[in-house]
């Protein structure tokens, strides 16, 4: 998985497809050098059809921005959902709690709706999902079986493209997602994650809970050493050498530096194979890679995600 099924025993979080973040990127727009493109996909009801298609709308789905490297949200776009009546459905899109967008169309059918506001696009709705892996083949031990498992499967796409200087004043930033569910009249985070194929690999099921609600600046204190761990035994790392592998994904933080040409992990394009970067990881450069290429939908402009499946 990239992120897909982040709750235990492959479960979305809360057991509610709606509030799984599937995967995060970032990459300069394609069209206008000086704007950042950011995308979030959520709802792996592709695996639990009983989640329906629509977001949750008690939930407050995030992307997060750090302009000065502490870990911390300097930037955060909010996407609050209504509640679907009639097949339809709205967001209502913030900017550090002020509004930009109030009342979009979400999109469930194959054209995307693309709304701009004060030089933002925005689109969100039904879209095919980018992930490319084949995970039967990693689930059997790492046997290839040719088989795309994403090739035909949905999320839903939060699409934004945005100017450089929204994001802050340098061209180095972080960017991680959330999703935060009302309880008890609070918000709680109940899913989170930037890099993909982390929590999968490297966190054990009764941490994943945890996780999802922790922050990223606490990331380096509460999992270096089992995430270290986890390198020794799946890859016959060193302490040493495991601990240079995870600088770049710990904290879960996606660094871009937005200078420089997209291509994780700097940043993250819809084509970047990360599934090989991954098992080449884990594996200490063993296995390196599952034979599965890019899906072949991507659109070439704004809102980037191909049409979704029927």
């Amino acid at each position: 998985m990239s992120h897909h099924l982040s709750g235990p025993n492959l479960r979305p979080p809360s057991g509610d497809a709606r509030l799984d973040l599937t995967d995060l990127f970032a990459f300069q727009s394609f069209t206008k050098p000086d704007h950042t493109v950011l995308i979030m996909d959520v709802n792996s009801f592709g695996f639990d059809p009983s989640a329906g298609q629509h977001p949750h709308p008690e939930a407050v789905y995030q992307l997060c921005v750090d302009n000065d490297g502490d870990n911390r949200p300097d930037v955060t776009f909010s996407f609050v959902f209504s509640e679907p009546r009639d097949g339809r459905q709205t967001v209502t899109v913030s900017r550090d709690d002020e509004v930009v967008i109030r009342d979009a169309e979400v999109s469930f059918n194959v054209e995307p709706n693309v709304v701009e506001s004060g030089g933002v696009l925005f689109s969100a709705g039904l879209r095919s999902d980018p992930f490319f892996a084949d995970l039967e083949g990693i689930g059997n031990n790492f046997t290839w079986t040719g088989n795309d498992t994403m090739a035909e499967k949905n999320v839903i796409g939060i699409t934004l493209e945005v100017p450089d200087d929204m994001l802050g004043p340098r061209p180095q930033i972080g960017v991680w997602a959330r999703v935060l569910l009302r309880r008890d009249g609070e918000l709680v985070s109940v899913d989170r994650g930037a890099h993909p194929s982390l929590t999968a690999y490297f966190n054990a099921e009764d941490a994943k809970d945890a996780y999802n609600a922790g922050e990223p600046a606490d990331d380096v204190r509460k999992y270096r050493e089992a995430w270290i761990a986890a390198l020794e035994h799946t890859g016959g790392y060193t302490a040493d050498e495991a601990m240079d592998e995870l600088e770049t994904v710990l904290p879960d933080v996606l660094r871009f530096d937005r200078s420089q040409p997209a291509r994780y992990p700097n940043g993250r394009r819809l084509d970047d194979d990360v599934t090989d970067v991954r098992l080449q990881m884990i594996s200490h450069g063993k296995i390196t890679g599952d034979g599965i290429g890019p899906h072949i939908d991507l659109l070439y402009d704004f809102p980037y995600l191909g049409p979704p499946h029927a």
